[in-house]
C-alpha cells in the first residue's frame, strides 16, 4: 500500500473535483485569467499573480465570484453588468466573458488531458463497486470531462450549468457535493470528496462528508489540513481503495 487509503466498507461514493483533479485544467483556467487580469490592471495594480493570486482568490469559486475576489483583494469594485456585455469591458459580466472566451480558445487549441493517477484511481474503484461523481463549477464542465475521455468513469456530472439553473451557491458552500449526493441517493457521511481548490475544502468539511481528500500540488499541506482535510496527497496515485468486490 502507498499509505492512504479509501476505506470502501465506510464510504459508498467518491465525489471529484474535475478542474486540476481529474482534468489537467487548473492551468489552463489560471492563464486565462492571468491574460484578462493583467490587461486591466495595468496601471491600476501589479499584475495577476498566477500562483498566490488564483489559488487564494480564484481556484474552485464560479467565475464571477472569482473575479469579484480577485478585484475586492485589490480594492477594485466594478459595477455588475450584464451577461450582454462586450468581453474585456470594465465590468464584471465584461471581465467575466473575456476570461470565459480566453479559456475556450486555450481548450480548442490544446485539448483537455486527464492526470492517468485520477484514471487509475477512477477505474479502481468502479472494479471495486465504488460509486463516483464530478462536481465542477465550470459551465464547460460536462464538455471538459468528455473532452479528457473520462465521462465514462463517472456515474454523474453536476457542473456550473447544474448550478445556474436550480441557483445553488458556489464554494466554499457545499451545496454542488451535496447535490451530487442527492442524485446518487446517498448521505454526505457515506462519500469522499477528493479536492485541490482551497473553497472546494471548505465546502467537504462544511458538508459533513465522511472523508475530505486534498491534491497537494504546492506544497501547503498544513493549510490544506487547517481547511478541513483528512488526508493529503501530492498525486492520487498515493491513495488506494480498500474493501468491497465488484457487483456482478
Amino acid at each position: 500500500m502507498n499509505g492512504h487509503a479509501i476505506d470502501l466498507t465506510a464510504i459508498s461514493a467518491v465525489v471529484f473535483d474535475s478542474d486540476g483533479v481529474v482534468t489537467d485544467t487548473a492551468r489552463v483556467h489560471a492563464a486565462a485569467w492571468k491574460h484578462v487580469f493583467d490587461g486591466f490592471l495595468r496601471g491600476r495594480s501589479a499584475p495577476f499573480d498566477i500562483l498566490a493570486d488564483y489559488v487564494r482568490h480564484v481556484d474552485g469559486r464560479p467565475r464571477l465570484d472569482g473575479l469579484r475576489t480577485f478585484l475586492a483583494s485589490r480594492g477594485i469594485e466594478l459595477p455588475q453588468g450584464s451577461p450582454d456585455d462586450e468581453p474585456g469591458s470594465p465590468t464584471v459580466h465584461g471581465l467575466g466573458a473575456a476570461k470565459d472566451r480566453e479559456f475556450q480558445a486555450q481548450v480548442e487549441k490544446y485539448g483537455v488531458a486527464a492526470f492517468p493517477s485520477a484514471v487509475g484511481l477512477l477505474h479502481e474503484l468502479r472494479r471495486r463497486g465504488c460509486r463516483t461523481a464530478a462536481v465542477t463549477a465550470s459551465l464547460h464542465g460536462r464538455r471538459l470531462i468528455t473532452g479528457a475521455g473520462v465521462a465514462h468513469l463517472f456515474d454523474l456530472v453536476v457542473d456550473g450549468t447544474d448550478a445556474a439553473l436550480m441557483n445553488l451557491p458556489g464554494k466554499p458552500d457545499p451545496a454542488l457535493f451535496v447535490e451530487a449526493c442527492r442524485r446518487l441517493d446517498l448521505p454526505p457521511a457515506r462519500a469522499a470528496v477528493v479536492e485541490a481548490a482551497l473553497p472546494g475544502l471548505e465546502a467537504g468539511r462544511k458538508g459533513g462528508f465522511g472523508l475530505v481528500v486534498a491534491v497537494d500540488r504546492d506544497d501547503r499541506a498544513a493549510e490544506l489540513r487547517s481547511l478541513g482535510a483528512d488526508v493529503v496527497v501530492h498525486d492520487l496515485g498515493e491513495l488506494e481503495a480498500v474493501g468491497r468486490v465488484p457487483v456482478f
